[in-house]
């Protein structure tokens, strides 16, 4: 798939915000600081066009960007963030309960972790709700670079035996430098959409 065009339509808090014309949506969602939007950067093929920020929970409503005017890449606020206010962090968890749990147009939610630590009681949280609601999950192993070749296996092991994936969900190693899993979750929309 060749990306052509990139477009940040809505940045939503609440359903009624949310595109209307009914294409495909495939969401992100990860801790904060884990690296979403370099991932979205690497698979739109833009240096910086989803904001990456030294300030963690930067991301606070469901931003919306219509790729090759065909499906959206939807980027949600990060979770676990330690800075963020009870209230704050209650509106976030409602907001993504709602978009989670009614968006027909979801297809596919691509679960970002740091590969070099295992998934944080956050992490399983966030994919035992996935699976609660029957929502297809790629989790998706981000900082691949940043830990040896040599580890990867053990690595990902680790990883799998924590979460428990069931059938169906994939796991991808995913790197931002060496663009390592990009070509896998490209192949992945191709297919969906």
């Amino acid at each position: 798939m060749k990306i052509n065009s990139v477009d940040l339509t809505i940045s939503a808090v609440r359903r009624s915000q949310y595109p209307t014309d009914n294409k495909p949506e495939f969401l992100m969602v990860g801790r904060s600081n884990v690296g979403k939007s370099s991932f979205i950067n690497t698979i739109i093929n833009r240096k910086n066009y989803a904001r990456t920020s030294a300030k963690p929970g930067k991301t606070q409503t469901i931003n919306f960007y219509l790729v090759n005017e065909e499906f959206y890449i939807v980027d949600a606020p990060g979770y676990g963030f330690a800075n963020l206010s009870k209230s704050k962090k209650k509106k976030f968890g409602l907001m993504m309960e709602d978009y989670l749990t009614n968006r027909e147009n979801l297809k596919q939610v691509f679960m970002l972790i740091d590969f070099r630590h295992k998934p944080t009681s956050d992490d399983l949280l966030m994919y035992k709700f996935l699976k609660h609601y029957n929502i297809p999950v790629t989790i998706v192993a981000t900082k691949s670079d940043k830990l040896g070749i040599t580890k990867h296996f053990a690595q990902k092991k680790a990883i799998l035996d924590e979460l428990n994936l069931l059938v169906g969900d994939d796991f991808v190693i995913f790197s931002n430098i060496t663009k390592t899993g990009k070509d896998e979750i490209i192949e992945k929309i191709e297919r969906i959409i």
